[in-house]
């Protein structure tokens, strides 16, 4: 799992955003275009919820990318009730969607629907979160979830200089929902990545909670998140022990921390406080001196890249990393990392890049932010 080279963490760490791993073909996206089969077809995508800002993101990019190429979009919010996603799955297929896309709410509780869907000739895609228990899909589409955990500890590790003194620190660990697959990877590469120092005791996590089990969040609620860190702090903290860092799966987590360790943490240090994301609330905290850093995955990206994968799957045509080098996005062919437990799945998965008070102006350069009137806080362009 150990696989982050320095020269990607440097370049990672220092917010790099423009792709560079990928080079231009001779072939042009509006060609490729031109031969696409899939219009007039329609793509059913089934998101997780409206609830937090990424998935309201994903779903105006992905409508917008499919619309333009001609493809009809039937998009449904599941309001995180892992029974009406299944509900909303089932009704694209009765109504005969073409493709479907999408992002489980509880990755193992689609087995049966997906049976339906292959039954009926139609190809699943998974879109972000990895779908387990089912042969019904063939391609998965996310970012580098482990790389998303490295990052944060790579970050801690260097704000703590952990390498340079002999400091003991204290940190604590808050995990995102159980039901979705990347949750585990977030926490093993942040976990992993900070191992040797909580072996040696450099690093001390004092709640004792160091599996991904015992720091779950439920349905990525920053009021989960709330309650847990108050509890924590009460049980652990209110004796003017010391926190000095806080990895959060999210920023909907990190949120919920924030505003737990501003009302009921005793201790007179600012702790890190690292998230992921890139949601404005939290971009507004890293200004504001809150949080610290936040990782960013531009979901842009990744709805042409998915684009360009459901579109060859339309057009009857096995999508391979060749055909997505136009697009300047940095992308790699994953086939051996995320087994669903029926087979591994064929992963394209996008880089992720830390993102601190330092580089903000990168996020406005991605054109999915832009800064306010008085140039102080990020907004979502639209």
């Amino acid at each position: 799992m150990k696989r982050i080279g320095t020269f990607f963490l440097a370049l990672t760490m220092a917010g790099a955003m423009v792709s560079c791993s990928s080079k231009s073909s001779s072939s042009d996206s509006n060609d490729q275009d031109k031969e696409f089969y899939g219009r007039g077809r329609t793509v059913g995508i089934a998101l997780p919820t409206q609830n937090l800002e990424r998935w309201n993101r994903d779903g105006v990019f992905l409508k917008e990318q499919f619309e333009a190429v001609g493809c009809k979009v039937d998009l449904k919010y599941a309001d995180n009730n892992k029974d009406k996603q299944v509900e909303d799955i089932q009704s694209m297929i009765d109504e005969g969607v073409q493709l479907l896309l999408i992002a489980a709410v509880d990755k193992d509780n689609l087995s049966s629907t997906l049976d339906k869907a292959k039954e009926a000739g139609i190809p699943v895609v998974a879109y972000d979160r990895l779908i387990m228990n089912t042969d019904a899909i063939t391609y998965y589409v996310s970012f580098d979830n482990y790389m998303v955990g490295a990052i944060q500890g790579e970050y801690i590790k260097e704000q703590l200089k952990l390498n340079e003194t002999n400091n003991t620190y204290n940190v604590e660990f808050v995990g995102g929902d159980e039901l979705d697959n990347n949750a585990r990877f977030f926490f093993e590469g942040a976990y992993e990545t900070l191992q040797s120092y909580i072996d040696s005791g450099k690093l001390n996590i004092v709640s004792g909670k160091n599996t991904f089990e015992q720091v779950t969040t439920p349905e990525w609620s920053t009021d989960n998140a709330r309650a847990n860190m108050k509890q924590l702090l009460a049980d652990k903290y209110s004796d003017g022990t010391t926190l000095d860092a806080v990895i959060c799966a999210n920023d909907s987590t990190a949120l919920g921390v924030t505003e737990a360790i501003q009302s009921d943490y005793s201790g007179t240090n600012h702790p890190i406080i690292v998230g992921q994301d890139g949601d404005v609330e939290n971009l507004k905290n890293i200004v504001d001196g809150y949080q610290d850093m936040t990782v960013f995955k531009n979901v842009n990206d990744q709805a042409k890249v998915t684009l360009e994968i459901c579109k060859l799957i339309l057009s009857k045509e096995t999508p391979s990393v060749s055909l997505l080098e136009n697009l300047h996005v940095d992308v790699k062919y994953d086939t051996s990392t995320y087994n669903n437990g029926v087979k591994y799945i064929q992963s394209y998965l996008l880089a992720p890049y830390a993102i601190d008070k330092k580089n903000l102006q990168s996020l406005v350069d991605t054109g999915i932010y832009k800064w306010d009137s008085n140039n102080k806080y990020l907004d979502i362009v639209k």
